[in-house]
């Protein structure tokens, strides 16, 4: 089984770091081959800018960010970055999200990285997304800490029902 860990912390020594050291550990002694996509480590671009398109606009009159990179993804004309991230997704059988929980979401950096790596073409293909994306067939998996106590993000829980918070990202 071949694994890819997204890893959002800027602290190798951090809880996060630590569950991410631990679970490339455990994994490797499984069997499985391990792949880390380290954000801050990379120096992860998150901004989805005009620079994730190589070569010429589909509609250089107006920028249209989605369409842009489906197209441009259609015909190979994405920066280096997104077909080295995309070539780790394709390749994985299991997809880990490591990241601490700010402020209800992911880091903006993890954030960015889905934004600009599973764009229409390569993740979705409009009907057929979330169960039915082209992904579907991958398994993934949040691994997050989120600095407060199970009682916090319970059901009436100053945080809320944590199930609600995820909701979005999954």
């Amino acid at each position: 089984r071949k694994v890819l860990i997204v890893y959002a912390h800027q602290e190798p020594k951090s809880l996060n770091g630590s569950l991410k050291t631990v679970a490339v550990e455990e994994l490797s002694k499984q069997g499985c081959t391990v792949t880390v996509s380290d954000l801050y480590a990379m120096q992860f671009e998150p901004r989805a800018t005009r620079n994730d398109i190589v070569d010429c606009l589909h509609n250089s009159d107006e920028f249209n960010y989605g369409v842009e990179t489906w197209e441009a993804y259609k015909r190979g004309g994405l920066s280096n970055d997104l077909i080295e991230e995309q070539k780790k997704v394709q390749d994985a059988d299991l997809l880990i999200f490591q990241f601490p929980l700010y402020w209800f979401s992911m880091p903006a950096i993890m954030k960015g990285w889905m934004d600009r790596v599973l764009v229409q073409g390569f993740a979705h293909e409009f009907p057929n997304c979330y169960d039915s994306g082209l992904l579907k067939n991958k398994l993934a998996l949040f691994s997050f800490t989120t600095g407060g106590s199970k009682e916090m993000y319970a059901k009436g829980g100053i945080n809320g029902d944590i199930r609600y918070l995820l909701w979005p990202m999954q």
